[in-house]
């Protein structure tokens, strides 16, 4: 993919707006910053008290959202989210090579069908991505093909049964080459910040990515 080719948010365009638990906001062949988390992520008292409060600013904030209030939901939200999986929570089991590599496995099965990888980080409790979606795809398809994938795979490798991943996710429409940018430095910093080690990640970088300073 070449900077030409890359389809940044269109406010002026049609958005679909969906909710389950989280809200999620698509257009056709839009490039998204995409995270989700082990089931075991987050301690419970931290995320109903998280729920609580978003469910609160929700209703006080109905979709659509203003700019305004999207970076104040993510500023409120998202920024908590970040920091409690950064911390480790949880079993942590994507820390195991053999576990991350079904994941790395996963977000590749479809490339160029579904999708086209950008960036892409995965941390012993969760995992960013960063592409562009194809145009005929839906982001919830995707998303449920890597989860369900990965969750059968993994449970096998351990021995295990039982829900691997949350349910939801959390998605961010790319607005412009700048927001391009901080998305491809926090997947690039996103381990060092959580201050892991070497063989406690994977990360990938596309050539686009990587012309990002």
């Amino acid at each position: 993919m070449r900077w030409e080719d890359l389809k940044f948010f269109n406010p002026r365009g049609a958005i679909a707006f969906s909710q389950n638990r989280l809200p999620h906001w698509q257009q056709p062949n839009g490039i998204y910053f995409v995270t989700f988390r082990l089931g075991d992520a987050v301690p419970k008292q931290l995320l109903e008290r998280w729920m609580t409060d978003r469910a609160m600013w929700m209703r006080l904030h109905p979709l659509p959202w203003t700019d305004e209030e999207e970076n104040e939901y993510h500023t409120r939200f998202s920024s908590a989210m970040e920091r409690w999986l950064d911390a480790g929570h949880g079993s942590c089991v994507l820390r195991r090579p053999a576990c991350a590599e079904i994941v790395a496995e996963a977000l590749g099965h479809f490339e160029g069908a579904r999708y086209e990888q950008l960036s892409w980080v995965i941390m012993p409790n969760h995992v960013h991505a960063l592409f562009a979606l194809r145009s005929d795809s839906s982001l919830e398809t995707v998303l449920h093909s890597w989860k369900r994938f990965t969750a059968r795979r993994i449970n096998a490798q351990l021995s295990q049964t039982g829900n691997l991943w949350q349910r939801d996710y959390f998605d961010r429409l790319v607005r412009d080459g700048t927001h391009f940018a901080r998305c491809v430095s926090y997947i690039r910093r996103n381990p060092a910040k959580a201050k892991l080690r070497m063989g406690e990640y994977l990360v990938w970088e596309s050539d686009l990515a990587q012309q990002v300073g």
